[in-house]
C-alpha cells in the first residue's frame, strides 16, 4: 500500500521524502533514551506539506496510537493525515489528524491538495 500512494504522490507532482521524529524519555534505571518515529511520507508541493502515514487499520485505540505516535509529536501547522486500507468515509481526530481511505485517496485528487 505505501508503494501505491508513493507513486501516486509523484504522479500528482509531490516532492516526496520519508520522516523521522525524535522522541527522547527515559528507560528504568533513569537513563536517558532516544527513539526514532518514522513517518512514512512528508509530501511537499509548492509552500504546502503534508505529513502521511500508512496504515492496514486502525482498529482499536492501541492501534491508532501506535500509527499517530510520530504525526502527534511534529509541532507545525501542516496537514497529518493516515492512509487506512479500505473505504472508509474520511474523519478527523481532536489532534487535527485526518484519515482517510486509500481508495479515496487515490480518486479524489482534492483530498490531498
Amino acid at each position: 500500500m505505501g508503494n501505491v500512494i508513493l507513486n501516486e504522490l509523484k504522479i500528482r507532482g509531490f516532492d516526496v521524502d520519508v520522516g523521522v521524529v525524535e522522541q527522547n524519555s527515559r528507560d528504568e534505571s533513569g537513563r536517558s533514551k532516544r527513539n526514532y518515529l518514522a513517518v512514512d511520507f512528508v509530501a511537499n508541493w509548492g509552500d504546502k506539506r503534508f505529513y502521511i502515514k500508512s496504515a492496514l487499520s486502525i482498529d482499536d485505540a492501541e492501534k491508532r496510537a501506535q500509527e499517530t505516535n510520530s504525526l502527534s509529536r511534529i509541532n507545525d501547522s501542516f496537514r497529518k493525515i493516515v492512509v487506512v486500507k479500505g473505504d472508509i468515509e474520511p474523519w478527523q481526530d481532536d489532534n487535527g489528524i485526518q484519515y482517510i481511505g486509500v481508495e479515496q485517496s487515490l480518486l479524489d485528487e482534492e483530498l490531498l491538495r
